[in-house]
């Protein structure tokens, strides 16, 4: 049988979706013993309107999920939590939009002490749609038929103990075998094989022998390699997809370092000169180009965004730079997978900046469009797989918001609500529910469906919008 959420030990519980925050009820108080009619009338002068994040919430008023606005959405948690994360890529079709759903993921855990992180592999499945999408799969129209065992959402994880708190996660498919690379709060870099994990979380049997024989080894599983060389903790990751087995991690002393596996797969070998030209200002994000699998973005605390060729020695690499790119520190970039002129930027001022690269290295580069919706620092943004004029990001405001660039104002339209108006066009929808939100990512084999991660757990979820 599989194993539900309510049957997972209690620091893997996954609790069903609730509201998220999107919508304002308001109504008067009213007695406990209210009944019959007088309970009803209550119900009907209930109003609902749209909530804009910022606003203030009167007395009697709050907020609830409208799911007419969702084809998907979900809500599990971790234990602790689980700051970064990456989708898993797997075998079971691409575009694909019949619900249920499944899909896997590889996520690190930030527990208050270091010695009992986990890596942790999940697979979700029974996923299933809501109502009231006309999206749906025909296998949704026969749910009342269904038993409450049969509906719910199942969640299997198969940990990996990790030492130190796991600052960013990212994984790769190579020759056929998936690979996470983690970051570790001690300062280490390392790389692991998740395909074991992958065939236990398939099977209840499985999965409880391979729980077993971690709880007896004391050491845990090794990783394939670790890399110390690092002066410091860290938090850029990323790997090639141009060049499978090639990886970019980079430190909070300014320090890049570039790994290639060898030929055989067994090893990596990792240049231990590092490019450097953030000058001790950390490194917060990597990014591969899409398509040149010798081109490298970076963004720092320094306000700035470099490309590198990494062909090049690391003290001549550097072939562009952005300077003061945002007011403040620049938390995370994005390189467009579509169209690779294009990267997007989320800093602690609140901005996102979008960039054509073909303007970076001359006076005055500026971004060919910027927003500022994000009322706190933003710490996650990502172009969406497919669409190139679509991307999202979330901040610690606690929204993640979804936008379209080729969306433009239609000025013959009748006068919006004076609060709308002011939202630019490109914005198609605004995500609330979670607390404090790290990281989100797209997931490419299943159209318009995002994972988000926040201090308060996980989200899955498909908007109508995209």
């Amino acid at each position: 049988m599989p194993v539900h959420f309510e049957d997972i030990p209690e620091e893997m519980k996954e609790e069903p979706m609730e509201g998220v925050a999107n919508e304002s009820e308001s109504s008067e108080s009213s007695d406990e013993s209210m009944e019959g009619e007088n309970a009803d009338e209550s119900r009907e002068e209930t109003k609902s309107q749209v909530y804009l994040p910022g606003q203030a919430l009167e007395e009697g008023e709050e907020l609830t999920v409208d799911k007419s606005a969702y084809r998907l959405l979900h809500h599990a948690q971790s234990g602790a939590p689980c700051l970064s994360f990456d989708v898993i890529p797997d075998d079971l079709g691409n575009s694909r939009e019949s619900y249920p759903l499944s899909m896997y993921i590889v996520a690190g855990t930030q527990a208050a002490k270091a010695h009992v992180n986990n890596l942790l592999v999940m697979k979700m499945s029974n996923l299933r749609g809501n109502k009231q999408s006309s999206e749906d799969s025909d296998s949704e129209s026969s749910d009342s038929e269904d038993d409450d065992d049969e509906r719910k959402p199942v969640m299997s994880v198969a940990p990996i103990k990790h030492q130190g708190c796991i600052n960013r996660v990212r994984c790769t498919k190579l020759g056929g075998t998936v690979l996470a690379a983690s970051w570790s709060e001690l300062g280490r870099v390392n790389i692991w094989n998740l395909q074991e994990q992958l065939t236990a979380v398939e099977n209840p049997s499985l999965l409880a022998a391979y729980r077993n024989k971690c709880d007896k080894a004391s050491a845990g599983i090794k990783p394939l390699y670790a890399f110390k060389g690092h002066l410091s903790e860290g938090f850029g990751l990323d790997w090639s997809r141009a060049e499978p087995g090639t990886l970019a991690s980079g430190d909070c002393k300014g320090n890049i370092h570039i790994w290639r596996v060898d030929s055989g797969g067994a090893s990596w070998h990792v240049d231990q000169r590092p490019y450097n030209s953030h000058a001790l200002h950390s490194v917060e994000d990597l990014q591969w180009s899409p398509n040149e699998k010798n081109v490298l973005a970076s963004c720092s605390v320094d306000k700035s965004i470099k490309i590198w060729d990494t062909r090049a020695s690391p003290h001549n690499a550097c072939m562009l730079t952005a300077s003061g790119a945002h007011t403040a520190d620049i938390n995370v970039i994005s390189w467009n997978p579509k169209e690779n002129q294009f990267l997007v930027s989320g800093g602690d001022d609140g901005f996102l900046h979008v960039w054509d690269l073909r303007q970076f290295g001359s006076d005055g580069a500026s971004p060919v469009a910027t927003f500022k919706q994000h009322t706190a620092p933003v710490t996650t943004v990502e172009w969406h797989p497919t669409e190139a004029t679509v991307f999202a990001s979330g901040g610690a405001d606690d929204q993640i918001a979804q936008w379209d660039l080729s969306v433009e104002a239609d000025h013959t339209e009748e006068p919006q609500d004076s609060v709308l108006a002011k939202l630019p066009p490109q914005l198609l929808f605004i995500h609330q529910g979670q607390s404090d939100i790290k990281e989100l990512h797209w997931h490419s084999q299943c159209p318009g469906t995002m994972i988000s991660t926040a201090h308060s757990g996980f989200n899955i979820f498909r908007t109508i919008s995209v």
